[in-house]
């Protein structure tokens, strides 16, 4: 028998040598497992962002209020990715934010983070907050079509 999610994610991989980014969801153990692929490193970030926020949270449609501005430090790229998605869980604990956008540019420090963001009171939850990120089974790097990553979060 054929494994189907396999070949959905060599598929979702195939459209990043296009140019295209995405992410999703698939099945894991009482967390969030999130994969994301993009033609560049910073595509890819953008979209594990985007990933973990629409675990929990409908952002359609609805429009920022304010952009927050994140330096981070150049270090390996699965400190990137770890950095970036705990950025989130900060605003979203400490400040009540939601980022409804996300930009990412490589600076000669690091990453400089854009997050579009809104107060959670006007989005729909829709699952359980994040809660940490983990570093178990956790990938960001180059492929044969750009960037991809995966990552489990603690809900």
């Amino acid at each position: 028998m054929a494994d189907d999610t396999q070949d959905d994610a060599q598929g979702d991989r195939r459209a990043g040598r296009q140019g295209a980014s995405g992410h999703r969801t698939v099945p894991h153990t009482a967390d969030v497992r999130i994969e994301a692929w993009g033609a560049s490193r910073e595509q890819c970030l953008a979209e594990a962002v985007l990933g973990m926020v629409g675990c929990f949270a409908d952002v359609s449609g609805v429009r920022p209020t304010a952009v927050r501005q994140v330096e981070l430090a150049e270090s390996d790229d699965d400190d990137l990715l770890i950095a970036s998605l705990d950025e989130v869980i900060f605003r979203l604990e400490v400040h009540g934010e939601v980022p409804v956008d996300v930009e990412a540019e490589a600076t000669d420090g690091g990453l400089d983070v854009r997050l579009a963001v809104t107060d959670v009171a006007a989005v729909r939850i829709i699952g359980a907050m994040p809660k940490a990120v983990s570093w178990s089974d956790l990938r960001l790097a180059p492929d044969p079509y750009g960037w991809s990553c995966a990552v489990t979060v603690d809900v």
